[in-house]
């Protein structure tokens, strides 16, 4: 490539030599994130009976952190952006430490709730630089390859480890260390960012701050990750519920209105209509709302049906963690300077849902090795097999100046699944079970013949939900397959820029930043 090329990019040609050590503590921050998002779930029961909160109140635990991390995550993507990403890497990671050691310390609800509430601000400032920095520091295909393999076996497995991890730290300390472990990692993550990363130059974007777009985004978001949790604990036709859906709907369809018309948006419209990430952000959205419900039920199965300690429940998930470091480091890895991308994540989500198949035929009396073995190795295999080409395409070919918000994306894609994939799913199962217990328990005559309906239907609920979740899966494979069309790295048919309207300075990036 000629240096008037590199030069017209703004970005360096000569990749930083740092670049795989940058790594290190970028997995790191991602693994807390990710574990944040499950560890404190196994922590909640013991917190709540120590602080006093009371049953109608315990979701904001969940909640506060969901609504302030789904909400602010283009924002924090934009400042990435603007203020550079690893200024706002370390502070979000400063900025996380210290909201997790005020959850720990927690004397009361109130104290509880912003410190969660804190964590989620920090959070949507540290995912995005995290994963736009690996955007712009891994440049080569081959590896790029492997610094995705490796963020997409994390955030596709975090939340098992955060199981296991929670369960243990629950079992044997209390639940104050799940979030006093966030700590020393933040600290050791941000150390290292600090002296190690190397931010190449010429990436930032210093257009002034889209203050409509901030307030619009935020709170289209907000309302609609409400919704859904509101809709889990209220229901459907709740008017509150009902409402925010409403409101969300008119926020972001003017979000998307405002940025069509301002100099300089929050959310280019370039970043999201570009076939490929477009299907990117939808499939890998769906998957989340698969993945998410998934989580939830096995938990439960495995410890109201199976009586599984927390620990136990936590080392049972493995086999979907090694299934997910496989697929992501070695099918993933392997194969995406060879194949189309489509082609390893089609593929990938249906594996994923044959997995799933497998846990469709759960039973009160179902063995381990049978039935949830093979389907959470499928199921892990499939996953880490996708998302990690997905995470990569994500910000492929985009501009240095909106790697973070293309990364923000992806992150909104995943915690507004998420937020779906609990509630939708929840309600399918609560549905389902509540049908079978009323068909069923009238010839239950004995307290154990009763208490064993009420089983049958808890596992009939999540078996209903899981047979949805196959569904959502194959809808995936068949979005990834049919909207992503880029070829393979380096092959000439790799996934355009970001789509200025300047055809000459998009020919000078994709090279730079997509290869």
């Amino acid at each position: 490539m000629s240096q008037a090329a590199v030069k017209a990019s703004g970005v360096s040609d000569a990749p930083d030599a740092g670049r795989w050590k940058a790594l290190v503590f970028i997995a790191l921050a991602q693994l807390m994130v990710v574990l944040d998002a499950t560890i404190v779930n196994i922590a909640l029961p013991s917190a709540q009976q120590d602080l006093g909160i009371s049953d109608g109140n315990r979701q904001w635990v969940v909640t506060a952190y969901a609504l302030a991390f789904g909400g602010l995550l283009l924002f924090g993507g934009r400042i990435a952006d603007l203020w550079g990403r690893k200024r706002t890497f370390v502070t979000g990671l400063a900025g996380f430490a210290v909201a997790s050691a005020l959850g720990g310390a927690a004397t009361n609800e109130a104290m509880m709730f912003g410190s969660r509430a804190l964590q989620g601000v920090f959070g949507a400032l540290l995912a995005p630089a995290a994963l736009s920095l690996l955007a712009v520091m891994f440049t080569d295909a081959k590896e790029r390859a492997k610094a995705f393999g490796i963020y997409g076996a994390i955030a596709g497995g975090g939340g098992a480890v955060g199981l296991i991890l929670g369960g243990f730290l629950t079992e044997y300390l209390n639940w104050r260390w799940t979030f006093f472990v966030n700590i020393p990692f933040a600290i050791v993550a941000a150390a290292g960012a600090y002296f190690v990363i190397r931010e190449p130059q010429g990436g930032r974007n210093r257009s002034p701050l889209d203050i409509p777009g901030v307030i619009l985004s935020t709170l289209g978001l907000v309302a609609l990750v409400y919704g859904f949790t509101r809709a889990e604990s209220n229901g459907w036709s709740d008017a509150l519920t009902v409402g925010m859906f409403v409101g969300s709907a008119v926020l972001l369809l003017t979000f998307v209105l405002v940025e069509s018309r301002v100099k300089a948006p929050l959310l280019p419209l370039r970043v999201i209509t570009e076939r490929n990430r477009g299907g990117i952000y939808l499939s890998l959205g769906l998957a989340i709302i698969a993945m998410f419900g998934l989580f939830l039920f096995l938990t439960y199965y495995l410890q109201i049906v199976k009586g599984y300690t927390p620990v136990k429940t936590g080392f049972a998930f493995l086999p979907m963690i090694a299934g997910m470091i496989t697929g992501s480091t070695q099918i993933g890895t392997r194969l995406m300077t060879r194949v189309a991308p489509r082609l390893l994540m089609g593929p990938g989500f249906l594996v994923a849902a044959l997995g799933m198949l497998f846990l469709t035929q759960l039973e009160v009396d179902t063995s381990y090795a049978g039935v949830l073995l093979p389907g959470m190795l499928l199921l892990g295999l499939g996953m880490g097999t996708a998302f990690m080409p997905a995470m990569s395409l994500a910000t492929m070919g985009v501009e240095p100046r909106d790697a973070g918000v293309a990364s923000a994306m992806v992150n909104t894609s995943q915690q507004v699944g998420g937020a779906i994939g609990t509630a939708l799913l929840n309600t399918i199962a609560a549905s389902a079970t509540t049908s079978y217990v009323a068909d069923h328990i009238a010839g239950a005559t004995s307290r154990s013949q009763q208490q064993l309906v009420q089983l049958q239907g808890q596992v009939q609920g999540y078996t209903s939900a899981i047979w949805f979740a196959v569904g959502i899966l194959v809808v995936a494979a068949a979005i990834a397959l049919t909207f992503v069309n880029a070829g393979r790295p380096g092959s000439g048919n790799a996934v355009a820029g970001s789509g200025t309207g300047d055809a000459a300075e998009d020919e000078l990036l994709v090279p730079v930043v997509a290869h």
